[in-house]
């Protein structure tokens, strides 16, 4: 890494220095009361769909929980169950009382029509499964992963007002709703006298501001902990995608061609900015996943964002962003290559609403 005493923008950008995450002040999860770091640790990547050994996921999740991260977040969904059996068995031996656990309903889990969605009858068996995986009593934070526009949300809040109630889960909340959904439910809570969602996962990065426009100030209004994913843009961030060379090959890149396939316009329009974004980086003089993950971390309505290594060194590689505050100077840079509330490629943005879909809107 280039000197960074040596940049000619140094004044955009200060480096505090921080033994680990610990040494970071923890930030309120929403109005919540309960205290997580900056950094979650995502497992999306730990079994089948990322890394199979199951001892090295274990590795990963103990070497986050001693750098001070305390927050965890995870998904039925992932792998079919593995990334939550995996974590359960990494917070065995008394370390799950220090954790800040979170985990997600609504994606498919069998061929079942009905092992799946936001309906009461699933999330009922649903949250069983992912206690029994992640060998806890209770999950902190149960999230909603998807909207699910045929199921009434009182039917959702209902189903999760009574779980918090039987003491199996803590708290509620949302990922990649839009802002007219976040309202509606908290408007539904208010109404019914349901649990609320205290939380909205959205994606957000260097390259999918989307949610700058209307969902970051929604939840701002709503008292709402915001924990993004993919602050890396699904790996376009990480530095290994550069104009010149060779697409990196991932299982992801072949499941997602629609977010990956440098034919696609959208993505060659990725590559340009990627390829602008990683030269200002080397300008200031810190790696581009440190300028990504410190860009979403410092957003005022930020609570933590989730980060989502595959491997030991990937971990290492992130936790070093949380020593990179970015001022004016920086921000400025990186509003003329990706201007905010933009999506570079609108496919990045996680959920298309079907309403809006073009045969949606025709009169018939």
């Amino acid at each position: 890494m280039s000197s960074f005493g040596a940049s000619p923008l140094l004044d955009g950008c200060t480096r505090d220095r921080f033994a680990s995450v610990a040494d970071v002040t923890h930030r309120d999860l929403g109005r919540t009361g309960v205290n997580v770091s900056p950094l979650c640790l995502g497992a999306m990547m730990f079994g089948e769909w990322g890394n199979a050994d199951h001892d090295e996921s274990i590795r990963i999740i103990h070497r986050a929980l001693d750098a001070g991260i305390n927050f965890i977040d995870t998904a039925d969904v992932y792998s079919r169950g593995e990334s939550e059996e995996i974590v359960g068995k990494a917070l065995a031996g008394g370390r799950r009382e220090h954790v800040v656990l979170a985990t997600k309903v609504h994606g498919t889990m069998g061929d079942d029509p009905n092992q799946k969605g936001n309906s009461r009858r699933w999330i009922m068996r649903a949250v069983e499964d992912s206690l029994r995986r992640l060998n806890t009593d209770w999950i902190d934070l149960y999230q909603i992963h998807r909207p699910e526009p045929d199921t009434d949300v009182d039917e959702t809040l209902g189903a999760l007002t009574d779980l918090v109630r039987q003491g199996k889960v803590r708290y509620i909340g949302s990922s990649t709703f839009p802002a007219s959904q976040i309202v509606e439910a908290q408007w539904v809570a208010r109404d019914r006298g349901r649990e609320r969602f205290v939380t909205e996962q959205p994606p957000y990065s260097l390259l999918v501001r989307g949610v700058e426009e209307d969902v970051l100030p929604t939840c701002l209004r709503h008292g709402m902990g915001v924990i993004p994913w993919s602050p890396l843009a699904g790996g376009w961030l990480s530095g290994r995608w550069r104009k010149g060379a060779e697409p990196p090959a991932s299982t992801r890149a072949e499941r997602l061609p629609a977010r990956y396939d440098l034919s696609l316009p959208e993505n060659q329009r990725k590559l340009e900015a990627v390829e602008a974004l990683a030269q200002l980086a080397e300008e200031v003089g810190i790696p581009l996943i440190h300028l990504a993950i410190a860009f979403v971390i410092n957003h005022p309505a930020v609570t933590s964002a989730i980060i989502g290594p595959r491997t030991v060194e990937q971990l290492e590689s992130q936790l070093g962003a949380l020593e990179v505050h970015l001022d004016g100077a920086v921000l400025d840079r990186i509003d003329e290559i990706v201007p905010p509330g933009t999506n570079v490629n609108a496919v990045d943005a996680g959920w298309q609403n079907p309403a809006l879909e073009p045969s949606a809107r025709r009169r018939h």
